[in-house]
């Protein structure tokens, strides 16, 4: 296929969002237009405001804010907005990248002040534990962080750094709230390659069958998990980068280059000299073509090439909740039909773990992004004509970074791929489809990553056993109760629950009855993240049983079907009777959900939307403007 001719579904996706997200998308351009027109904002500031906002500067760099320098007229100045801390090995780097981006900036003629950081939690200390219950909502907090950092009014620009989980969408949400400012994303880049993934499910397994003691269970995590950088498989972390460099919002190549190389330090400058450039302080000659609003760079077309490229590489299921909540920030209505229709047309162009057993750094080595943009675009499955951080186009993301002479500079990536095994060709696909399912019946609505179950475990159709807590299952499984076909429903695990943690504690358990023999699989409406595995899992399922959704009312010994081919998710109980039942377990009270800080978040909790909403806390440009509510009718496939 040609790669300037859009594929029909992609397009007809794309051109229904846009129409649906009219209204609330032209109320925020309008908005950040209105922002826009006020730049360079801190000339505006009254004498002791701007004093206040450079007082800290050196003499040289007050001279350049004020426009009486050397320099000439008034120059940029950049935010640097950071989530650094030294818990999270995937942050650890970004220690020392303010003053190296300060120096960057500087040689580009501008000036950059640390404006704050934002807190970085990291899930996987906290699985299984309370402090998991505050991850989802600590993405709006690192929004609402990253909108402090920027309401000064000081700054023509910013670079958001952060990796993991929830703190890149959290930066990413509150970044569009100041959509008039050029913004760079700065990754760090992942952990070297340790033990394989698959050998650290295994040990997993055995420990939880008893067969491993808790000190080889551990040293087999500390070889998986052993020095800086971003965890190596395939989760919410690597998906977060992989998307930010499909959306745009890195320099291209730049997602996955490790942090000790050279090349990573290259990257790192020449992200603080782009956002210089692409301010509306810029070089005059290049301000035209280079000035480039992150407001315009996250658009519809932009988020379904997101949407495209998360289906085709098998990524996070976080993402569907986080792409959902950006978009809403950007004053676009993306829907889960959106990523149900659009994956019936993307194939399956990756295998990392949990979908397979190589790791970041195999699928960077195969050809990486560079070639996944490259295949999917010949493939007509991205939108080619975006912004970028890097100039107009995505093609512009068919190039590597390397270094030549100690210089940074990119070529062409592979036309083919490097390891067929991990990364193949849009039209030499491990799947036909992205492995992402919706669906929908008399439990509500749901979402199921089949890219890592087995064919012969798509549909599933068993006894319920009903749990309201992760312990609860933990203790059945432990006391050999569930040593059969069952259908697990672990409830009261969503937003307005209890936070909606993810449970990947319950994976290795299931995976054990699961190689027993038995039919098995999850519904919930917590999470699961990218490392949900073989296991057939609904997940996200809305509405929540907090909010009085179905599976307040699931039953032991309900025969329930979770079914990935024809996207059922149903009770086998007549209607009549499973609505007259009463809810049966609840949500933690208010007086219950307490410690680990938890107390603290009961205002997000009691006004969390719903998961097929993007679970969030805040104000978008969605709740001042009508928009069409998602349906079939409106081309969805559920």
């Amino acid at each position: 296929m040609n790669e300037q001719t859009t594929h029909p579904t992609v397009a007809a996706v794309t051109e229904r969002i846009a129409r649906r997200s009219a209204a609330a998308r032209s109320a925020y351009l309008e908005r950040v237009a209105a922002a826009a027109s006020r730049r360079p904002a801190r000339t505006q500031l009254g004498c002791a405001n701007f004093a206040h906002g450079f007082a800290a500067c050196s003499a040289e760099e007050k001279l350049t804010l004020r426009g009486t320098g050397p320099q000439g007229p008034v120059r940029p100045n950049v935010a640097i907005v950071s989530a650094y801390n030294d818990m999270l090995s995937a942050h650890q780097p970004l220690r020392d990248y303010p003053e190296q981006l300060k120096l960057a900036v500087a040689a580009a003629g501008g000036v950059a002040q640390f404006a704050g950081g934002v807190p970085a939690m990291c899930d996987g200390i906290t699985q299984g534990r309370a402090g998991m219950e505050l991850s989802l909502f600590s993405r709006d907090v690192v929004a609402m962080a990253a909108a402090v950092a920027l309401a000064h009014d000081m700054f023509d620009g910013a670079l958001m750094l952060g990796v993991c989980d929830k703190i890149v969408p959290g930066l990413l949400i509150g970044a569009l709230s100041f959509g008039h400012l050029p913004t760079v994303f700065v990754p760090a880049g992942p952990m070297s390659s340790g033990l394989p993934n698959k050998e650290k499910a295994r040990v997993r397994q055995r420990f939880a069958e008893g067969k491993a003691t808790r000190e080889e269970l551990l040293d087999a995590e500390a070889q998986a998990y052993h020095g800086i950088g971003t965890c190596t498989f395939y989760g919410t972390a690597n998906t977060n980068q992989l998307l930010m460099e499909v959306l745009g919002l890195h320099l291209p190549g730049a997602s996955f280059v490790h942090p000790d190389q050279p090349l990573r330090a290259a990257l790192t400058d020449a992200a603080g000299a782009r956002v210089t450039a692409t301010t509306a302080l810029g070089d005059p000659e290049t301000l035209v073509r280079d000035h480039t609003p992150i407001a315009e760079i996250v658009d519809e077309k932009a988020l379904v090439n997101a949407v495209v490229a998360l289906l085709a590489t098998g990524g996070s299921t976080n993402l569907t909740l986080h792409l959902v909540a950006i978009a809403a920030a950007a004053g676009i209505q993306l829907t889960w039909d959106d990523f149900a229709e659009l994956s019936t047309v993307v194939p399956l162009l990756a295998r990392m773990y949990p979908n397979g057993p190589a790791d970041i750094n195999h699928f960077h080595a195969a050809g990486g992004t560079a070639f996944l943009i490259g295949t999917l675009l010949d493939g007509g499955l991205l939108h080619p004509d975006v912004k970028t951080v890097a100039g107009p186009g995505l093609d512009r993301y068919r190039q590597e970074p390397f270094l030549e002479d100690g210089r940074l500079a990119w070529r062409d990536g592979p036309e083919k791929s490097l390891d067929t095994e991990v990364l193949r060709a849009y039209d030499d696909p491990f799947a036909p489809d992205g492995g992402l399912r919706m669906l929908d019946g008399n439990l509500g609505r749901a979402v199921l990553k089949v890219s890592a179950v087995a064919p012969e475990h798509h549909t599933v159709t068993a006894p319920a056993r009903v749990f309201d807590g992760q312990a609860e299952f933990t203790a059945a499984f432990e006391a050999g109760e569930l040593d059969r076909d069952l259908v697990a429903v672990l409830r009261y695990q969503g937003p307005r629950a209890n936070g909606m943690p993810e449970l990947h504690k319950l994976i290795p358990a299931l995976g054990v009855l699961q190689d027993r023999g038995h039919a098995v699989a999850l519904v919930t409406d917590g999470r699961l993240s990218g490392a949900s595995g073989k296991i057939p899992a609904a997940i996200h399922c809305t509405p929540e049983a907090a909010a009085g959704g179905p599976l307040s009312r699931v039953r032991d010994g309900d025969v329930v079907t979770v079914d990935a081919v024809t996207g059922e998710l149903a009770l086998a109980v007549p209607a009549d009777e499973f609505a007259a039942r009463e809810a049966t377990g609840g949500a933690p009270s208010d007086a219950e959900w307490v410690g680990t800080g938890r107390e603290l978040f009961a205002a997000l909790r009691a006004g969390v939307g719903a998961a097929e909403l993007g679970a969030g806390t805040l104000g978008s440009p969605l709740d001042h403007v009508a928009a069409a509510p998602a349906a079939p009718s409106d081309g969805g496939v559920r």
